[in-house]
């Protein structure tokens, strides 16, 4: 039975991941951090079958400890902070977590398990104001956020840890990917859930910033399939993940509110204040690499994942009024 250790493995990616992995026979352990309160609500139908760990990104001889304790085949660092928005107000922090994070796990591998396997979280982001469209592994990064200047850090020092000290570390540079899991602070998930709210006469407008944004959307469930390819292969190697296809802001509010029959004209403002400082306009993925050396393609296209989201958030808001 392999090991499988897991950073963030009550977000999105990380509760998919873990999932995945129980599916496949692992032995699936995650790290979390200790706080007041216990936000396992994307993990609480797994609780019972994997183990919690406590550790920080900030502390190293917590993530040493961690990783010691557990002695993991394969490494998972999914944790950071990931909202775009929010890196602006909190570089620093930011910085911290999504940047400095990346080496102190990676010390911590080359230390307690340097024959495991490392993945790490990289991000679309980090190719900010683009050189080339589509984007793929050769792309120049030019980051416009704080988040994406700190995924740029973690990117490459999983390069050079790889180069320096033979370890099999590698990054996926992922794409924008969405679920029902998704936080209600990323747009996909904000807009489905205000179309709910709307639906069921429990809101009337969302508000958003710019609608002319070109995102490369897919489903989480699709890239931590992804991710956990890019593991098995004999010699590691980075992969850009997603689908090759671009849609606008405007395009996910349309598919969103035609879900749920509604017009999207009625409800939806534009608001100055969620425009961002510096834009990035148009991601893209090349992902021919990934299928040509994993074998990996998305199995769920854009308006059946918007669909998907909005019946979930119909759902769960019925259930709880």
């Amino acid at each position: 039975m392999p090991t499988a250790l897991i950073t963030g493995i009550t977000g999105q990616d990380g509760s998919y991941l873990a999932e995945l992995l129980l599916a496949k026979g692992y032995r699936v352990c995650g790290v979390v951090r200790r706080s007041s309160t216990t936000p396992y609500e994307r993990i609480g139908h797994l609780v019972d079958k994997v183990e919690l760990l406590s550790a920080d990104l900030l502390d190293q001889t917590s993530l040493t400890d961690a990783i010691e304790e557990v002695k993991p085949d394969e490494i998972y660092n999914l944790a950071a902070q990931s909202f775009v928005q929010t890196s602006w107000p909190q570089p620093v922090l930011t910085g911290e977590f999504t940047a400095i994070g990346v080496t102190r796990m990676l010390e911590a591998m080359r230390k307690a398990a340097p024959g495991a396997r490392f993945y790490q979280a990289s991000s679309s982001e980090m190719y900010g104001r683009v050189h080339e469209t589509p984007q793929r592994e050769q792309t120049p990064f030019y980051p416009r956020s704080p988040y994406g200047v700190a995924k740029v850090y973690g990117h490459w020092i999983t390069v050079n840890y790889r180069e320096s000290y033979g370890l099999y570390a590698v990054s996926g540079i992922l794409f924008n990917h969405e679920s029902p899991r998704r936080g209600t602070e990323f747009v996909t998930r904000k807009v489905t859930d205000a179309v709910a709210r709307i639906k069921l006469g429990l809101a009337r407008e969302v508000r958003l910033g710019n609608l002319t944004s070109r995102r490369d959307w897919g489903y989480a469930g699709d890239y931590v399939d992804a991710m956990w390819r890019m593991l098995q292969l004999d010699t590691p190697d980075d992969f850009v993940v997603g689908t090759g296809l671009t849609w606008t802001v405007q395009q996910l509010v349309e598919t969103a509110f035609a879900a749920a029959n509604l017009d999207w004209h009625d409800h939806v403002v534009q608001d100055p204040k969620f425009f961002r400082p510096a834009e990035v306009d148009l991601l893209v993925a090349d992902p021919s690499k990934a299928k040509a050396r994993l074998g990996w393609t998305p199995t769920i296209g854009f308006t059946d994942l918007v669909q998907m989201m909005v019946e979930a958030d119909l759902q769960r808001l019925r259930a709880a009024t």
